[in-house]
């Protein structure tokens, strides 16, 4: 809706503003997190203050004072999730298991007025069962900071659809952001030419 009416504004032709364009609160809903590792559970956090309702999915269940500190309650299976939000968040590394994690079937049990929010790899969806789900009103939009392959042929039938929103994997692309991420790297490198603990060493 807010792109579309940009476009409105700048638009030589425009001369009328549409009054029927209408959009959805993110207030007292439903969110689903697939993936609650550190920054799903950032996420959990920010998302409370909208006063959502906070479900999530992960391999392993965060502990019961983790997630009570802001109120996600944990579904075992993918499914229920995925019936139940009004959101679906996606926030998991990509590995073989989480490959194409969501396709047909999975956009399927969502509601048709979800709105599917990958902010990992996009491989992790099927974007074929995606265009599919979107031209039907499977569901009623989808945002992706990763598409797969990253950059999409400009004639990739998702640039053609009206209710996705695609970002360039900008997620972190803040002067801050990028900051602590370059302090963090320099803490690491210094980590190990001191022979110590690395400070954000990633599991192999």
């Amino acid at each position: 809706i807010y792109l579309q009416a940009r476009c409105q504004i700048v638009s030589p032709d425009t001369k009328y503003f549409a009054v029927d364009w209408l959009g959805v609160e993110v207030t007292r809903v439903t969110l689903g997190i697939i993936g609650m590792g550190s920054i799903g559970y950032k996420v959990a956090q920010r998302a409370r203050a909208f006063n959502r309702r906070i479900l999530y999915h992960n391999r392993k269940r965060r502990r019961k004072e983790e997630a009570e500190a802001v109120g996600a309650h944990y579904c075992a299976k993918m499914e229920d999730l995925l019936q139940q939000s009004d959101f679906v968040m996606l926030v998991v590394n990509l590995t073989p298991e989480t490959h194409k994690l969501i396709g047909k079937k999975e956009l399927g049990l969502m509601k048709p007025t979800a709105t599917l929010i990958n902010i990992s790899r996009g491989a992790v969806i099927n974007q074929d069962a995606l265009v599919e789900a979107l031209q039907y009103n499977v569901i009623r939009a989808a945002a992706l900071d990763m598409t797969n392959p990253e950059h999409l042929p400009r004639n990739h039938p998702l640039l053609n659809l009206n209710h996705i929103i695609i970002t360039l994997h900008i997620g972190t692309a803040t002067v801050q952001a990028i900051r602590m991420m370059a302090e963090e790297a320099i803490a690491n490198m210094l980590a190990v030419l001191n022979d110590q603990p690395i400070p954000s060493e990633v599991p192999l």
